[in-house]
Formats: C-alpha cells, sequence, structure tokens
C-alpha cells in the first residue's frame, strides 16, 4: 500500500494493544482528530463522533483528558479513535487487555455491533472465551506458524479429549480416585479443593456411569456437570503447556 492510497486506508481502521491518543486532546477532540483524517464533511464527522462515543460508551466523558480516565476508559477511547470513520476492516490487537470485567464487556458489545453492521475484524487475543463470543472463523498461531485453522466447533474436534466432567464433592479418598481413573474412556482424573475433574477421549454415557459409580459407593456430591473441551484445550493442546517468554 502506497502512503498517498487514502481510499484504501480510510476503509481500514486499526487498534494497537498500546493505547495512542494525545495526552493534550479531550475524549471528544481526541476521537475528532482520528476522525477527521479521513471525514472532512463537518456534518457527517460529528455524527460519526457520536456514533462512536455512543459505541463504546463514553457520553459522559467527552470532556475529560485521557489522563483523568481510567484503564478501561482509555482502552475504549482508543477503540473510538480507530473506528470512527467507521471502516469496513478493522484490526484489533488485545483490545482488552488489563481492563476491568465491566469494561470488558463494554468492549466486547461494541466489537460485536460493529461485525453485526458489516465491518469485517481482525482480532488478536489469548483470551479464548472472547474468541469464542465474537468470531467466526479462528486461527491458532504458534511462532508465527498457523496450527489451526476454523470455526470453534471444528477446532474444537482437534480436541484429544470428548467430555469432561467436574463433580463438587466435600471428601474423596484416594482409593476411590483411583478406582474412578480405571473407569471406561478415562483419560485422566484429578482430585484437589473439592472438585473431581474427570477427562474422557470418548463416550456418550460417561456422566451416566459416573453418577451410577458414586451412587454405589454412597459417595455424597453436591453438584456435578459436563462439558465439551473448551477453545482453551485446544490452544494448549496445540501449543503445548510449558511456559513462554
Amino acid at each position: 500500500m502506497k502512503p498517498d492510497a487514502y481510499d484504501i486506508k480510510s476503509k481500514i481502521g486499526v487498534v494497537f494493544q498500546d493505547v495512542a491518543v494525545f495526552e493534550e486532546l479531550t475524549v471528544y477532540d481526541n476521537i475528532d482528530y482520528f476522525c477527521g483524517l479521513y471525514i472532512k464533511d463537518k456534518k457527517l464527522r460529528k455524527q460519526y463522533i457520536e456514533d462512536a462515543i455512543e459505541l463504546v460508551g463514553l457520553e459522559e466523558f467527552k470532556k475529560f483528558y485521557p489522563k483523568q480516565l481510567s484503564g478501561g476508559l482509555l482502552r475504549r477511547l482508543n477503540i473510538a479513535c480507530g473506528i470512527a470513520h467507521k471502516p469496513k476492516l478493522i484490526f484489533l490487537d488485545e483490545p482488552t487487555v488489563a481492563v476491568d470485567p465491566q469494561s470488558r464487556n463494554n468492549i466486547l458489545d461494541g466489537i460485536k455491533k460493529l461485525r453485526d453492521n458489516g465491518a469485517t475484524i481482525i482480532y488478536t487475543t489469548h483470551y479464548m472465551e472472547e474468541v469464542e463470543i465474537i468470531c467466526d472463523r479462528i486461527i491458532i498461531l504458534d511462532k508465527g506458524k498457523i496450527l489451526a485453522t476454523g470455526t470453534s466447533d471444528e477446532l474444537k474436534e482437534l480436541a484429544k479429549i470428548e467430555e469432561k466432567i467436574t463433580v463438587e464433592i466435600n471428601e474423596l479418598q484416594e482409593k476411590y480416585v483411583e478406582e474412578i481413573k480405571k473407569l471406561k474412556n478415562i483419560d485422566e482424573v484429578k482430585c484437589e479443593n473439592n472438585l473431581l475433574l474427570a477427562t474422557y477421549t470418548k463416550g456418550k454415557n460417561n456422566l451416566v456411569e459416573l453418577m451410577e459409580y458414586l451412587k454405589e459407593n454412597k459417595i455424597k456430591y453436591n453438584k456435578i456437570y459436563s462439558e465439551r473441551p473448551t477453545l482453551n484445550d485446544v490452544f494448549l493442546e496445540l501449543t503445548g503447556k510449558e511456559l513462554r517468554d
């Protein structure tokens, strides 16, 4: 892309992980500046700015300076500056890093609105639950290489485990843990902090069989539930569990 390819650039929005706004400008003026790089019509730009402010929930902070904002609000301002000109292609680099839960929910809701309004979004994150919420197609990268690509359900099919069963239990003797490990289709069993976690490689009646075992051995439990492997399980399985720099 050439430096003067403004027609193309006007259709692209970029939100970096590091916040990039002007400290000497207010929230409104920051968004106005970045939007003004592409939208010259003042009346249209004003509407675009108001739309961006509403999208990220900064209506009460228009006259605030960046130094007066919390980390979460700064992130929201950063996003507004990158998308105020209503680009068709948006790059978002870990926009929810180190923000409070409320801001995180607000940011994700805003991204979903952008997606639903027709924007194509390329979203990078280490938070797999965010990927499941907003992404239609997923790529798992490790050390610059593509390890897998597909929808959430397609990637989950790559997991070696078929099912995870969690039992909230007050006390479980070690002998029972060892016996559970020998049940059909069991891959791994862990018991700590009053939780029994059993993972299965296959099978459709694992939950029933485990409940029957607990009943036969008069083992009392508070809660028991089953779930499919998550994207986080798939990610760790494909990339390994060792610590990274």
